[in-house]
Order: structure tokens, then C-alpha cells, then sequence
């Protein structure tokens, strides 16, 4: 039996050809240059072209009416290299603290739409944990809450409003003491019997990086600061940060 292909769109197929066209010759070209190594008709490349330039993902010079690479497609190109240098440093990390504590750790970052799972490491026994990988994670989540906590309110706004509870957030005392003991606490958001705890990565400008999150069944999970398994938990989201140049002030 052949394997049935996935559905796909062809008009961006034919935009990619374009992009990888400019990407191989390694200088601008004029559009007479892309329709013949392309073969794409001259009105359908005209709106290809017209459009790509509109989103920055190409650049049409305006003197000799060459296209080249735009600046989108570095800005994409920057935060994928960024986020896979994120996810080969703490992924060790990732890796023993799961084993050392026996539940399951995730590594989540910030997206446009909120905080995703971006590494999902089992101790070897998987369960269900209300998530996968690339699942966005609400505000009443112990994810949520260090995103809440350490990113301003105009960049979580949006995520608040569409994921929060009756469109908001969490308590005012909930964000002042995770800011205050770096931990953040969730009793089963997600799905019954399944918390969570989270801790802030940040970078060496004092920048919140991503979160580790520990999830297990409720029992296996810290309530407060002080348990040993909160206290192991924070130990290692130093450990992190530090890697990332990070020194706490004071």
C-alpha cells in the first residue's frame, strides 16, 4: 500500500522556489533572471514578487529593480538559531532533572501567541499531561504564571486576553510573590490529577529566556519554595540562566 501524501498548497511551494532560487545564487537578481530559472509566468511571479516585498521577505532595490533577501527572513532566520542554541544547552539540563525527579520537564518559550512547549523530556514512563509539544500554555499555568510574571503587560496582553480566564490573568498577588521566590505553582490546570511547577530562565540582560516546567501526577509535585524538590528545581534553573550569562543583581 503507498503511503498517502499530505495535503499541501501549491502557491507556496512555487513562492519557496523563488526564495531558495535567491538563497543559491548568493546575489540579486533582476525578475527577468527569476522567471527563467524558474519558469513561472511573468504575471504570476509580478504578484509572487509583489508580494514577498510587501511582508520584507524580499527586497526589490529601487535604483536597479533587483530582488534580494529582505529582512523578515533574517529576523526568522535569527530567532530559529537563537531557539535551537536554547534548546542544545538546557536540553542536558532537561534531561537529568526529569530522571532526578521522575516526572516529566518541559522546556517553553515565547511565541506571538504565548508560551510554547518547545522540548518535552519523559522519564521514560509518558503520560498525559494536557500538552504536547508546541502546545500554548494558559496564564493560570506554572508556565504562564513566570511568563506573566517577568514579561511586561504589553506583550502578554494579547495572550491574556484570549487564553486567561474571562479574558484575564492572574492575581496581582500571584505575579508579586513569583517574581519575588522565582517559582511558580499550578494545581492541576490543564486535566484533573496532573500540577505542574515552573521556574524563569533568563539571560545575561536580565531577560526572561524560557521556563522549565516540571508536571507529574499532583502528589509528585511541590506545593511551596521550601520542599526539597522545589528547592532542587530552582537550583538547576540557576544553573541555566548562568549558562546564558546571567548574574543576579544585589
Amino acid at each position: 500500500m503507498k503511503n498517502q501524501k499530505q495535503a499541501t498548497i501549491q502557491s507556496i511551494q512555487v513562492g519557496m522556489r523563488i526564495i531558495d532560487l535567491l538563497v543559491a545564487s548568493g546575489e540579486p537578481l533582476r525578475l527577468s533572471d527569476i522567471q527563467e530559472k524558474t519558469g513561472i509566468t511573468k504575471s504570476n511571479l509580478y504578484k509572487y514578487l509583489n508580494t514577498f516585498t510587501e511582508l520584507d521577505i524580499l527586497y526589490k532595490d529601487k535604483h536597479n529593480g533587483q530582488y534580494q533577501l529582505g529582512s523578515k527572513l533574517i529576523e526568522y532566520g535569527v530567532a530559529a538559531i537563537g531557539q535551537e542554541d536554547v534548546i542544545s544547552r538546557v536540553l542536558p539540563y532537561l534531561k537529568d532533572l526529569s530522571h532526578q525527579l521522575d516526572n516529566t520537564c518541559l522546556l517553553t518559550t515565547w511565541t506571538y501567541n504565548g508560551p510554547i512547549i518547545s522540548k518535552i523530556w519523559n522519564p521514560g514512563h509518558a503520560y498525559n499531561i494536557g500538552a504536547q509539544l508546541g502546545s500554548l500554555l494558559p496564564p493560570l499555568s506554572s508556565t504562564g504564571k513566570i511568563f506573566e510574571s517577568f514579561l511586561d503587560s504589553a506583550t502578554t496582553k494579547d495572550w491574556i486576553k484570549v487564553m486567561g480566564k474571562e479574558g484575564k490573568g492572574n492575581a496581582v498577588e500571584e505575579i508579586n510573590r513569583v517574581r519575588q521566590e522565582r517559582i511558580a505553582f499550578a494545581k492541576e490546570p490543564l486535566i484533573p490529577t496532573v500540577s505542574s511547577v515552573s521556574i524563569p530562565i533568563f539571560n545575561y540582560n536580565q531577560e526572561l529566556l524560557s521556563a522549565i516546567t516540571v508536571v507529574g501526577f499532583s502528589e509528585s509535585i511541590p506545593k511551596d519554595p521550601s520542599a526539597d524538590k522545589s528547592q532542587s528545581i530552582i537550583k538547576v534553573g540557576k544553573e541555566i540562566s548562568a549558562q546564558f550569562g546571567y548574574r543576579a543583581r544585589g
